[in-house]
């Protein structure tokens, strides 16, 4: 009923779990910066102009929304937003920190599996201005914020 993945539905996101890159995919193992049994982190391939580095954090398991999403992968997905909210303070020197998960093609969902968006926020920033367009970034620029978190989280 709350499902709307397309029948042979190619998911980038079971993709780079899996280690995988090709062209169903725009992020790289290389953005990847923790993984777990459960879920795997990684800096945003899509950006916008004032958020750059934004993560993702994806279960493993393929499961297409916040309905299908069993409760004690809800809490581990909510502990690694904590601690992710503040790396991206102290690595990023951000001001703040937004998360957002969409549901279902009205409320935002564009691919059909499970992941949560963790933003650096800075004053006037714009990320929620419908003038702010995302743009796919550069293989190249992930890495250094994908390394500067990835050194975070070996303390």
């Amino acid at each position: 009923m709350h499902n709307h993945e397309p029948q042979n539905y190619q998911c980038p996101f079971c993709r780079v779990v899996k280690g995988i890159e090709d062209e169903f995919v725009y992020s790289r193992q290389a953005d990847i910066f923790y993984r777990d049994e459960f879920l795997t982190a990684f800096v945003a391939s899509h950006w916008w102009p004032n958020n750059r580095g934004h993560v993702i954090i994806v279960t493993n398991e393929h499961i297409e929304n916040s309905y299908d999403l069993p409760d004690d992968l809800s809490d581990k997905i909510h502990r690694l937003e904590k601690k992710l909210m503040r790396a991206l303070k102290e690595t990023y020197q951000c001001d703040g920190v937004s998360s957002r998960q969409h549901n279902e093609p009205c409320g935002g969902q564009d691919v059909w599996h499970y992941h949560l968006h963790i933003f650096p926020r800075y004053e006037k920033d714009k990320l929620y201005s419908l003038h702010e367009e995302k743009y796919l970034s550069k293989a190249e620029e992930r890495v250094p914020f994908a390394e500067k978190l990835r050194n975070c989280f070996k303390r």
